[in-house]
């Protein structure tokens, strides 16, 4: 219980007591539901004291339950090709939240990548702990820097929860662009938290799908599809 009381009171101090008791009720039916292991707020000290640097990274923090179903329940109305995803990627996924959901959502391959070697390590025990419900899954986690990332084959919905600095997102969107332009095939991204927004529908990507709920939770649907070039002649 040390967990979810410290992450109350988290809430609690760094937005108001309310939203943190409707969270903090989320968080307990949530990890009881999946079986997981994922609440908590780290704001990587442990990587700055070996020297890393962590000036461009935000807080380790999970999207709400409520808001992350309601994400999923959204793209599986919309179907294809929304939903199914061929290959679910998280970038900057913490203790892997958003990719034990995806699991159970039906997605059977998913890949996670994050800066602490920490985090990407309990990630991979809750996906061992998902993977006995879902024995189909595929899951990969990372233990790299986003901004140098290259994005796997086959991905075709990215997840990010504010994970970075408009420095860090600036390079995550040109590598987007950069793997669209190769696929040829549209790619979704759900970016909760989107404070660099604008990073993105400047390079071309329509939102398609947009809430704010309890103030601070937010989200923003996006895709980008880069046709072939017509052949001459």
């Amino acid at each position: 219980m040390f967990r979810f009381i410290k992450y109350f009171f988290y809430l609690a101090y760094n937005w108001n007591f309310n939203i943190a008791r409707v969270l903090l009720s989320q968080e307990i039916k949530g990890e009881k539901k999946y079986g997981i292991n994922t609440t908590g707020a780290d704001e990587l000290r442990s990587l700055k004291k070996k020297g890393i640097d962590i000036s461009h990274a935000t807080i380790y923090m999970p999207v709400a339950y409520g808001l992350l179903e309601e994400i999923f329940d959204h793209l599986k109305m919309a179907g294809p090709p929304h939903f199914p995803f061929t290959h679910f990627l998280d970038i900057g996924c913490g203790k892997g939240r958003a990719l034990c959901v995806a699991a159970a959502y039906g997605c059977t391959k998913v890949t996670g990548i994050d800066l602490s070697k920490e985090l990407c390590d309990t990630a991979n025990l809750n996906l061992v702990m998902i993977k006995k419900k879902y024995p189909e899954l595929e899951y990969t986690v990372i233990n790299n820097d986003a901004f140098y990332f290259a994005i796997p084959r086959g991905v075709d919905n990215i997840f990010l929860f504010n994970p970075f600095d408009e420095m860090i997102m600036s390079g995550v969107v040109n590598n987007i662009i950069k793997f669209a332009g190769r696929t040829k095939e549209k790619i979704t991204v759900v970016y909760v938290n989107p404070l660099h927004k604008g990073l993105f529908t400047k390079a071309g990507f329509t939102e398609t799908y947009y809430i704010k709920k309890m103030k601070y939770l937010e989200v923003s649907i996006l895709e980008l599809f880069i046709p072939s070039s017509p052949r001459s002649g």
